[in-house]
């Protein structure tokens, strides 16, 4: 479909592969246990294609609806395809629908209450009656933030699916960043290219703890039952915030100014990203080519060149 408007592909990692998200449809290449990729596309629910996905802050809340959505199916379906032979040998059956949206329910009340209650209450209790000044509460609430969720970080880079998990993270970043730069997409080309992008999750969710800080910060210190609920009713505000920010900084890469804010967050994604290998980096430009073809409609040359 003919646009004036350049689309930034992006995607995320799954089990075994990467998912691409494109203008009209998202693509999944996963490795099998017998070692093949698996690629498919499917178009995008049109929900997520309407005039208010390009309004200010209110796309925010709409794309961080549409990355939980997209995210939770993708990461059903690679972890049916990645343990199916396995599941069908041992005779367990694939997990449902119903339990990954369960656990997905799960770990958003988890994030919520470990990254945004805790801190709440640990500053209230431990610090606030040493403390006059509401911003200063804030600021050690925020910090208190941020330090958990490095530390959560650090703790799950520790688990070897994780690890995993990170590499194809850094596959998807390099097959971006040569896209964005014009180079083949051949694995000679993005070998070379860094696994750090701008418009990382991680450098979101650095943006979405930094400005909490300012939003809480602004509320004072009200009664602890609404310091409570505004950590909750607020979480979309703040992310359509972070979600400017972080669409800003990657428009505005060249800008030292914006450069130096933007850098924490690529920083931080040393974490969250590792060096992928030839395997893992096939899995994600095959995400990308596929998407690309099903949005463009016309099918890309051979991926693999002889050295490939």
């Amino acid at each position: 479909m003919a646009t004036s408007k350049p689309f930034y592909y992006g995607g995320q990692a799954v089990i075994e592969g990467v998912m691409m998200r494109g203008r009209e449809n998202v693509a999944i290449a996963v490795r099998r246990p017998d070692g093949e990729l698996d690629v498919t596309s499917q178009p995008i629910a049109s929900i997520y294609k309407g005039r208010l996905r390009n309004a200010p802050l209110i796309r925010g809340i709409i794309i961080l609806i549409e990355t939980l959505v997209l995210g939770i199916q993708a990461l059903l379906h690679s972890a049916q395809i990645a343990s199916a032979e396995a599941s069908a040998e041992e005779g367990e059956e694939d997990m449902s629908p119903a339990l990954m949206w369960g656990s997905l329910a799960i770990a958003i009340t988890f994030a919520v209450a470990l990254f945004f209650i805790f801190p709440l209450l640990l500053t209230h209790y431990l610090a606030d009656p040493y403390i006059s000044s509401a911003v200063v509460s804030n600021l050690i609430e925020g910090l208190l933030r941020i330090g958990l969720f490095i530390a959560y970080l650090k703790l799950i880079s520790l688990m070897p699916d994780i690890r995993a998990v990170f590499a194809y993270h850094g596959a998807e970043h390099k097959v971006v960043n040569a896209y964005e730069s014009g180079m083949p997409l051949d694995l000679g080309s993005v070998k070379g290219c860094s696994t750090s992008h701008a418009r990382c999750g991680t450098s979101f969710l650095l943006a979405v703890l930094v400005i909490a800080i300012v939003v809480f910060a602004l509320l004072g210190r009200p009664p602890i039952w609404l310091s409570i609920l505004s950590r909750i009713v607020l979480i979309p505000v703040i992310a359509a915030i972070g979600y400017e920010f972080v669409r800003f900084g990657s428009a505005h890469g060249q800008n030292h100014v914006v450069r130096g804010l933007l850098a924490p967050g690529l920083a931080l994604q040393s974490m969250t990203t590792r060096e992928p290998n030839d395997s893992q980096l096939e899995a994600a430009l095959s995400a990308l080519r596929k998407v690309i073809e099903a949005d463009n409609g016309d099918p890309f040359p051979s991926l693999w060149t002889e050295e490939g």
